[in-house]
């Protein structure tokens, strides 16, 4: 998942250890590889994925496995490192955004991808609305933050026949689209939360 920008790596592997649903992710510097790490993704399809991205940028869904090796040999080319993850073709290029701050999700978002794209970022042209977390989302995302040692983070779920899969973790998420589709002050939150934590601090340091 991606951690301000970086994805599946140390991270995942620290949610895997935290038994947080993950879809299957390899990470790969030889195209030559690529049919053995397909095969142990369960694709194609797969998705190809930047070790660094933002918006939805540098992510490809790879229909066959020459396709898949194109990608990642043009990617190698730019002398970048990629990922092959899964393709959850269940959720029907939908995904929801949790955003945490504190022990908190203060607000989220479904997205969801325009016809003929599997991405749902807004920046692609998805589609947004506040939605009610259910128990069970709302405890991923707010592990998924805490296992991590973040006190916000924008955590992107999909929804898998398993049960929420964690997609990216984001320590720096961007506010205007989850605030415009859910209406709440998140960068408020982020302040209250900020002045709270400075207070505990301060007390903490009268009381050494």
């Amino acid at each position: 998942m991606r951690i301000a920008g970086f994805e599946v790596g140390v991270h995942g592997q620290i949610h895997s250890r935290h038994d947080l649903g993950l879809p299957p992710t390899v990470y790969t510097r030889h195209a030559d590889h690529v049919p053995s790490i397909i095969e142990r993704v369960d694709g194609p399809p797969v998705v190809v994925k930047l070790l660094e991205g933002t918006q939805g940028i540098g992510v490809v869904l790879a229909e066959t496995t020459p396709a898949a090796s194109s990608v990642i040999e043009a990617f190698h080319g730019l002398d970048q490192n990629i990922l092959i993850q899964q393709f959850i073709r269940e959720a029907n290029g939908a995904d929801i955004r949790a955003l945490v701050v504190g022990r908190r999700v203060v607000a989220a978002m479904k997205r969801q991808a325009v016809p003929g794209e599997f991405r749902s970022n807004i920046h692609r042209g998805g589609k947004a609305k506040a939605v009610r977390l259910s128990p069970e989302y709302r405890k991923t995302a707010l592990a998924a933050a805490r296992v991590l040692g973040l006190r916000v983070a924008g955590v992107d779920m999909i929804e898998s026949r398993q049960g929420p899969m964690v997609m990216e973790v984001n320590s720096s998420p961007g506010l205007e689209g989850i605030e415009k589709a859910t209406g709440v002050d998140v960068a408020e939150a982020i302040v209250v939360q900020i002045e709270r934590d400075l207070r505990t601090a301060g007390a903490k340091l009268r009381h050494a």
